[in-house]
């Protein structure tokens, strides 16, 4: 089954081609980093108004990339939630409308669930059950995967996810947008020990984050320290060191009580080179085997939701005619089949 996967659930337009049996054949991903700097976050206006811009476009882009026919599309994958509702609206009508003038079958994908899919990529060989902390600017999870639509969430942020926190840090420190992948590089220069920060929830059971008074302690170090490039780069060092150990934290705790053999690390944050390298160095002694999608895969595209919504579709999951987005669903409400 080749299937057309669709994703526009915030600032990323992308599409993909994914076959069940050879794997991803490829994505075209639009990014919307130029129209939003300026403002320092994401505009829902106008990152809706680049979906519906682009995606045509992007579709034609694709066709010609992988001399794919029409034809030869067997399904429609796309993101119906969460995320916001105008952009989410652009990929759902786009999906809709493709798949019932070609008369082909349609699936609304959970993009977290995306996000579980894209630890496999480019080739599925999925096993389940699988751990997986997705860690993103809106989400931050554990969570027990046992099968496609079986999700167990362990915990999640009580306030910011960690992507935010590393934005609004790193945007308050003055880095560009987006902040989190400049807070990264700059870490690498600092120093790690010089400031202390707390570790919020660290030593309390459970498996849910907290990150905002993290957040908080970070910009009063900020703002009464000289704020010079080596104050910078010490704190954005401190600071990741601090996120990263509640993150790891809370992973090694949740691995020890569940029975499970493959850990993965998805999502946005999952890109954090501090994050990537310490996972490496813990998990081998658990026992258990890593996964991290590459780094094209991290971040929002349609790849993961062309993966997941061909498992679904070979599952015989279909999404009826009524075009339905959600801002919010969470996903140990993710349906099995049919349910959405």
């Amino acid at each position: 089954m080749l299937v057309l996967g669709v994703e526009t659930s915030c600032d990323e337009t992308s599409l993909a081609f994914y076959h069940t049996e050879t794997g991803l054949i490829d994505q075209v991903i639009y990014s919307q980093i130029e129209q939003h700097q300026c403002y320092g976050g994401v505009v829902p206006e106008i990152a809706a108004r680049t979906h519906s811009d682009r995606i045509v476009p992007l579709y034609h882009e694709l066709l010609n990339r992988t001399q794919v026919r029409a034809v030869e599309i067997d399904g429609v994958a796309y993101t119906a939630g969460p995320g916001l509702v105008g952009a989410l609206m652009v990929g759902a009508c786009f999906a809709h409308s493709f798949a019932e003038t070609c008369g082909l079958p349609k699936v609304a994908v959970n993009h977290l669930e995306g996000h579980i899919f894209s630890a496999w990529l480019p080739k599925m060989q999925v096993q389940w059950p699988c751990l997986v902390l997705l860690v993103s600017g809106g989400h931050t999870a554990l969570i027990l995967a046992q099968g496609i639509g079986k999700y167990v969430l362990l915990g999640q942020t009580l306030d910011d996810a960690a992507g935010e926190a590393f934005d609004k840090t790193a945007k308050l420190m003055g880095l560009p947008y987006p902040g989190g992948v400049y807070l990264d590089q700059l870490a690498l220069k600092g120093d790690a020990e010089r400031f202390k920060l707390p570790r919020p929830l660290i030593h309390q059971a459970g498996y849910d984050f907290s990150f905002s008074g993290l957040k908080t302690a970070a910009i009063r170090v900020w703002e009464t320290c000289h704020q010079t490039d080596l104050d910078r780069a010490d704190l954005a060092a401190t600071f990741q060191n601090a996120v990263v150990d509640c993150l790891l934290t809370k992973t090694v705790s949740a691995l020890k009580a569940h029975s499970v053999k493959q850990f993965a690390v998805v999502g946005g944050v999952s890109a954090n080179s501090d994050l990537r390298q310490r996972l490496r160095s813990v998990l081998p002694s658990l026992g258990v085997d890593l996964l991290m999608p590459d780094v094209c895969y991290c971040t929002d595209n349609a790849a993961m939701i062309a993966a997941a919504g061909a498992a679904r579709l070979v599952l015989g999951s279909q999404t009826p005619e009524a075009i339905q987005v959600v801002a919010r669903w969470p996903i140990d409400q993710c349906f099995e089949i049919d349910e959405f």
